[in-house]
């Protein structure tokens, strides 16, 4: 069974590297990437676009290629700037292995094996007819949550509560396993069904009244206990999928300041509910659980007695990009080590769950005993009793408490599986990352979708502009080491976007639209706009919203007024009652910015 297990891997590694390559290679796709702007209009204003709008990233964050993978004008002003860009993108866009550096980490279980699987071309994820981590584009989450509250334990206190995260897997749950271990989940028992809409809650017909119909589709999915590697098995759990969004211009939206967000939190909540977990009604500014903190980095005082305000995830669960979507991904995606994160990205109820399995104490009994095997530090002194207990022990390191024996069973040769260079290279590349410059702003019917865009009421929460500030980001203890190993300062060690004006098209506040099969809680952040027209020409698909259940721009809108009680239902009315050449306009808009 194990070696069926390995030879699938290598044959999947060796298919997906294939892929890759013959991807890197293609004429078509070099061309496109790099395919300069033309439009003679380009840069100049008119009667209802800035001159500043061609710049959605502003001067230091856009590039005039039509790209999601330039590096930003702000990478030149670093020393070595584009060669460290470079050097960081490596990490984004190949394959990580179990044991060939630089690119080395992944076991004992991953989610995937690249970056890139789940950012197409550096873009949105596409949408799946079933879950496979090695399907390239797959950029798709489990979510999976309790649907109610626990029951009471003797403190008086439920055993979990509504809408939290099971403990029996990661948050970011794993469907891959080096041998002769299993997944925490097996992919193969996840179960997508994309279902219709037969009609909107809401009342809203699906046809417009001049005989245009459109249709909605929406995921259901589901993962029966015996899927779960684990001990316990989780419980009274529900599933939703969520997908990842292009990450150009985050560096741009690190830059906004926390007070202008709390400003703009401010100016909306007379008019619409907030999550209570961000914004503190009573006392009108951010609720103290609004400002990130991880106990493992020094995050906690950034601002003085509190981290930074959480921006990044449709959950909004990360402050700082130096500790936000990618520096996170790179370490839990593929569970690589570095400095700042020196344990696994594992539970307990796995490690048990494994010790448990007769099979992987045979396998690592035959296989453990050579110094030289990856199985090794689980060989403990070769008796099953004792590699059971290894296994429980080693897999269950999840936290810098564990540090101690991290230390002692699998910190090898004193090198981190990411070195700090590496990071800090990777960091450059992931804050560089450039918007694409707008298209056609010279068009009048592009023209003629900005201004239905702004009367019926879509600029409410899809903010167009924004001012960034001084940009004094957070720099992580992996940063902090490398720049003084060097003597550098760290505050000047990353692309810098102070005082630029931005066109995000996003409010950084989090609504509610009731969808049918909603996001865990209900809440998401809006998301940016900008540089979304070109992703079926740069990934291959235009999927849209959390979990791609929108295939155009018109059943993104649409999905906004699928109930009465969604914070944009009236701005939805209001399209539905535009004419076909208006709701054009509209969409040729959103595919301008």
């Amino acid at each position: 069974m194990k070696e069926t297990r390995l030879l699938l891997s290598f044959l999947i590694t060796t298919s997906t590297l294939t892929f890759l390559s013959s991807c890197s290679d293609d004429k078509e796709v070099k061309e496109t990437y790099n395919l300069e702007e033309k439009e003679d209009a380009f840069g100049k204003a008119n009667d209802v676009f800035t001159a500043e709008e061609w710049y959605p990233g502003g001067e230091l964050g856009t590039t005039t290629k039509r790209s999601y993978s330039a590096p930003a004008p702000a990478v030149d002003q670093l020393a070595d700037g584009q060669e460290r860009f470079k050097h960081g993108e490596d990490f984004f866009e190949h394959l990580y292995t179990l044991n060939t550096e630089p690119r080395k980490g992944l076991g004992p279980a991953w989610v995937r094996s690249s970056c890139i699987h789940c950012h197409p071309g550096y873009g949105h994820g596409k949408r799946q007819e079933q879950y496979r981590a090695n399907e390239i584009g797959n950029g798709y989450l489990l979510v999976i949550y309790h649907n109610q509250d626990g029951p009471i334990g003797t403190d008086g206190k439920p055993a979990y509560t509504k809408n939290s995260y099971i403990s029996e897997v990661t948050g970011m749950p794993q469907t891959q396993a080096m041998a002769p271990f299993t997944p925490p989940i097996d992919e193969n028992q996840i179960k997508i069904e994309w279902k219709k809409v037969t009609e909107m809650p809401s009342g809203l017909s699906m046809t417009f009244a001049d005989g245009e119909s459109y249709e909605l589709i929406y995921p259901e999915v589901t993962i029966p206990q015996t899927a779960f590697n684990t001990n316990p098995k989780p419980e009274n759990y529900e599933v939703r999928l969520e997908s990842t969004i292009g990450i150009y211009g985050t560096g741009l939206l690190d830059a906004i300041t926390d007070e202008d967000m709390e400003a703009q939190w401010r100016n909306e909540s007379p008019y619409v509910e907030l999550n209570p977990a961000m914004w503190d009604k009573a006392n009108n500014k951010f609720a103290a659980s609004a400002y990130y903190s991880a106990a493992y980095n020094d995050l906690g005082k950034h601002r003085g007695d509190h981290g930074p305000v959480k921006r990044f995830t449709y959950a909004m669960t990360r402050g700082s990009l130096q500790d936000g979507a990618g520096a996170n991904a790179i370490w839990n995606i593929t569970n690589v080590t570095r400095s700042d994160r020196h344990f696994l990205y594992t539970t307990p109820a796995w490690a048990k769950a494994q010790s448990e399995d007769p099979n992987v104490i045979k396998y690592i009994k035959e296989n453990g005993a050579s110094e030289q095997s990856l199985l090794h530090p689980y060989y403990a002194d070769g008796s099953d009793a004792q590699i059971a207990a290894r296994v429980n022990e080693l897999l269950g390191v999840n936290s810098i408490a564990k540090k101690e024996t991290f230390d002692k069973h699998l910190f090898k040769d004193g090198k981190e599986e990411m070195s700090d260079l590496d990071y800090y290279d990777f960091m450059i590349w992931h804050r560089g990352l450039a918007v694409p410059a707008a298209r056609n702003l010279d068009d009048p019917q592009v023209q003629q979708g900005k201004k239905l865009f702004a009367q019926i009421g879509c600029t409410r929460c899809h903010r167009p502009s924004w001012k960034t500030g001084s940009d004094d980001y957070w720099v992580d203890a992996s940063i902090k080491a490398y720049c003084k190993e060097k003597g550098l300062d760290p505050q000047k060690s990353l692309p810098r976007f102070a005082n630029q004006t931005i066109w995000p098209y996003t409010d950084m506040v989090q609504h509610r639209l009731f969808m049918k099969n909603d996001i865990r809680t209900g809440w998401c952040r809006t998301t940016p706009l900008w540089g979304r027209g070109l992703s079926l020409r740069l990934t291959g698909a235009e999927d849209r919203l959390h979990d791609c259940r929108a295939r155009n721009e018109v059943e993104a809108i649409m999905w906004h007024g699928y109930s009465k009680d969604s914070d944009a239902y009236s701005t939805v009315e209001a399209f539905y009652k535009l004419s076909k050449a208006e709701r054009d306009a509209l969409v040729k808009f959103l595919r301008a910015i």
